[in-house]
Protein backbone atom coordinates (compact mmCIF):
# COMPACT_ATOMS: atom_id res chain seq x y z
CA UNK A 1 0.00 0.00 0.00
CA UNK A 2 1.65 3.28 -1.20
CA UNK A 3 1.16 5.99 0.88
CA UNK A 4 1.65 10.02 0.47
CA UNK A 5 1.33 13.13 2.77
CA UNK A 6 1.25 16.76 3.17
CA UNK A 7 0.91 19.13 5.64
CA UNK A 8 -0.26 22.93 5.71
CA UNK A 9 -0.27 25.02 8.67
CA UNK A 10 -4.02 23.34 9.55
CA UNK A 11 -4.09 19.99 7.88
CA UNK A 12 -2.36 17.18 7.67
CA UNK A 13 -3.70 14.81 4.25
CA UNK A 14 -2.70 11.42 4.00
CA UNK A 15 -3.70 9.41 1.39
CA UNK A 16 -3.03 5.70 1.53
CA UNK A 17 -4.07 3.27 -2.02
CA UNK A 18 -4.44 -0.33 -2.31
CA UNK A 19 -4.67 -1.91 -5.90
CA UNK A 20 -8.08 -4.01 -5.82
CA UNK A 21 -7.58 -7.51 -8.35
CA UNK A 22 -10.78 -9.03 -7.41
CA UNK A 23 -12.54 -5.89 -8.88
CA UNK A 24 -9.76 -5.33 -11.90
CA UNK A 25 -10.48 -6.95 -15.54
CA UNK A 26 -6.76 -5.99 -16.98
CA UNK A 27 -7.28 -7.68 -19.93
CA UNK A 28 -10.83 -5.25 -20.27
CA UNK A 29 -8.66 -2.01 -19.73
CA UNK A 30 -10.35 -1.64 -16.02
CA UNK A 31 -8.33 -1.48 -13.03
CA UNK A 32 -9.89 -0.82 -9.64
CA UNK A 33 -7.93 0.90 -6.68
CA UNK A 34 -9.77 1.56 -3.58
CA UNK A 35 -7.98 4.61 -1.11
CA UNK A 36 -8.07 5.44 2.49
CA UNK A 37 -7.92 9.41 3.37
CA UNK A 38 -7.12 10.65 6.33
CA UNK A 39 -7.69 14.51 7.34
CA UNK A 40 -6.31 15.65 10.35
CA UNK A 41 -6.78 19.05 11.51
CA UNK A 42 -3.31 20.23 13.11
CA UNK A 43 -4.30 23.70 13.74
CA UNK A 44 -5.91 25.77 16.61
CA UNK A 45 -9.85 25.95 15.17
CA UNK A 46 -12.79 23.55 14.07
CA UNK A 47 -13.51 23.93 10.68
CA UNK A 48 -15.91 22.13 8.57
CA UNK A 49 -15.37 20.13 4.96
CA UNK A 50 -17.57 21.58 2.43
CA UNK A 51 -16.64 20.20 -0.76
CA UNK A 52 -13.91 18.87 -2.97
CA UNK A 53 -12.23 18.76 -6.54
CA UNK A 54 -10.35 15.91 -7.82
CA UNK A 55 -8.32 15.78 -10.94
CA UNK A 56 -8.12 12.26 -11.77
CA UNK A 57 -4.92 11.21 -14.88
CA UNK A 58 -4.36 7.78 -16.19
CA UNK A 59 -1.23 6.84 -18.18
CA UNK A 60 -2.69 7.33 -21.08
CA UNK A 61 -3.41 11.29 -20.54
CA UNK A 62 -6.99 11.18 -19.82
CA UNK A 63 -7.98 13.59 -17.43
CA UNK A 64 -11.68 13.41 -15.35
CA UNK A 65 -12.23 16.10 -12.81
CA UNK A 66 -14.76 15.36 -9.66
CA UNK A 67 -16.31 18.39 -8.00
CA UNK A 68 -18.97 17.90 -5.23
CA UNK A 69 -20.33 18.44 -1.53
CA UNK A 70 -18.37 17.03 0.97
CA UNK A 71 -16.85 13.59 0.93
CA UNK A 72 -18.70 9.89 0.56
CA UNK A 73 -22.00 11.87 1.62
CA UNK A 74 -20.74 13.62 4.95
CA UNK A 75 -19.96 17.59 5.33
CA UNK A 76 -17.63 16.36 8.68
CA UNK A 77 -16.46 19.47 11.45
CA UNK A 78 -13.02 18.60 12.21
CA UNK A 79 -12.32 19.44 15.68
CA UNK A 80 -8.29 20.59 16.36
CA UNK A 81 -6.50 17.16 17.46
CA UNK A 82 -9.10 15.38 15.50
CA UNK A 83 -8.69 13.34 12.11
CA UNK A 84 -11.61 12.02 10.24
CA UNK A 85 -11.04 9.39 7.47
CA UNK A 86 -13.11 7.81 4.79
CA UNK A 87 -12.68 5.27 2.06
CA UNK A 88 -13.31 5.23 -1.87
CA UNK A 89 -12.49 3.87 -4.85
CA UNK A 90 -11.29 4.90 -8.67
CA UNK A 91 -11.71 3.01 -11.85
CA UNK A 92 -8.84 3.63 -14.47
CA UNK A 93 -8.79 2.27 -18.11
CA UNK A 94 -5.00 2.09 -17.67
CA UNK A 95 -2.91 0.30 -15.24
CA UNK A 96 -1.26 3.69 -13.70
CA UNK A 97 -2.68 7.02 -12.60
CA UNK A 98 -2.64 9.46 -10.03
CA UNK A 99 -4.98 11.65 -8.58
CA UNK A 100 -4.80 14.88 -6.59
CA UNK A 101 -6.42 17.92 -5.68
CA UNK A 102 -8.20 20.10 -3.18
CA UNK A 103 -10.40 20.42 -0.37
CA UNK A 104 -12.62 23.61 0.26
CA UNK A 105 -13.42 23.98 4.35
CA UNK A 106 -15.18 26.87 6.21
CA UNK A 107 -13.38 27.51 9.71
CA UNK A 108 -15.36 28.62 12.56
CA UNK A 109 -15.18 32.40 11.91
CA UNK A 110 -17.02 31.95 8.58
CA UNK A 111 -13.43 32.18 6.65
CA UNK A 112 -13.31 30.30 3.73
CA UNK A 113 -10.30 28.18 2.88
CA UNK A 114 -9.34 25.49 0.77
CA UNK A 115 -6.23 22.51 1.58
CA UNK A 116 -4.34 20.63 -1.12
CA UNK A 117 -4.70 17.29 -1.81
CA UNK A 118 -1.11 15.74 -2.35
CA UNK A 119 -0.70 13.71 -5.44
CA UNK A 120 -1.12 10.08 -5.24
CA UNK A 121 0.04 7.41 -7.50
CA UNK A 122 -2.54 4.54 -8.86
CA UNK A 123 -0.83 1.75 -9.87
CA UNK A 124 -1.40 -1.76 -10.65
CA UNK A 125 1.12 -4.27 -9.54
CA UNK A 126 1.65 -5.69 -12.82
CA UNK A 127 2.64 -2.58 -13.95
CA UNK A 128 5.86 -2.37 -12.31
CA UNK A 129 7.48 -5.70 -14.05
Amino acid sequence: MAMQKTTTPNFQITAKVVYVPAESRPEQGYHFFAYKISIKNVGEAPAQLMSRHWVITDARGHKEEVRGPGVVGMQPKIQPGQTFEYDSACPLHAATGSMQGRYHFVAENGESFSVEIPEFYLIAPHALH
